[in-house]
């Protein structure tokens, strides 16, 4: 029987995506075995994030740096936002290195169901990134869910008035399929063949 401690790091492991009981105990049996080499730079680079980790101001990315790494990169395209649902998504599509422009994170989609309304998202911000100037194209990249089409179609009527060419991804995203999920090249097709929205 592992003690009190090792059992409490187990079930903490567990509530991790993709991790449950038994592949949490053998995660802790790994530690263990590999204390050195394993866990204590294991331990260190956690602690690292948990004191740097923040939201950026201008994207809402989440890094140990406000702005960004990718907000404060010279090399992107300020001319061009993609906007997405989540992080998880950002770090989907910037993945593929197919956009070389910036970034807007909504920190979710408008669902009707669960109570979430255009005020509780990050909409705010893009409309004001957006009427700031400068800003050629939005990339509308929701997930291919209704919410998230919702979402877009939303985003599209606020957004028809200010002088910029408003595009979504193409389909080959599936119906109902969620950005972090797909492969790079589902990812690389989707950006290659964006259209205008409306």
């Amino acid at each position: 029987m592992a003690s009190q401690e090792i059992d409490a790091l187990a079930q903490a492991l567990s509530k991790l995506p993709g991790l449950g009981p038994r592949s949490a105990r053998r995660v802790v049996l790994h530690l263990m075995k590999k204390r050195e080499t394993v866990l204590r730079p294991l331990l260190r680079a956690l602690e690292q994030v948990e004191q740097r980790l923040v939201v950026c101001d201008i994207c809402g990315n989440i890094d140990t740096g406000n702005p960004c790494g990718i907000c404060v990169d010279p090399r992107r395209d300020t001319r061009s936002i993609c906007v997405v649902e989540d992080v998880p998504d950002l770090w989907a599509l910037d993945r593929s290195r197919l956009f070389p422009g910036k970034y807007h994170i909504l920190g979710g989609r408008l669902s009707a169901l669960d109570g979430v309304r255009p005020e509780d998202l990050n909409i705010d911000g893009l409309i004001a990134r957006v009427a700031a100037g400068g800003v050629d194209e939005v990339v509308l990249a929701m997930n291919a869910t209704l919410e998230g089409q919702t979402t877009a179609h939303y985003l599209a009527e606020r957004l028809e008035e200010y002088p910029i060419r408003l595009t979504q991804l193409a389909h080959g995203v599936p119906v109902g399929g969620e950005l972090d999920y797909l492969d790079d090249g589902t990812l690389a097709q989707a950006l290659r063949a964006r259209r205008p929205v409306g």
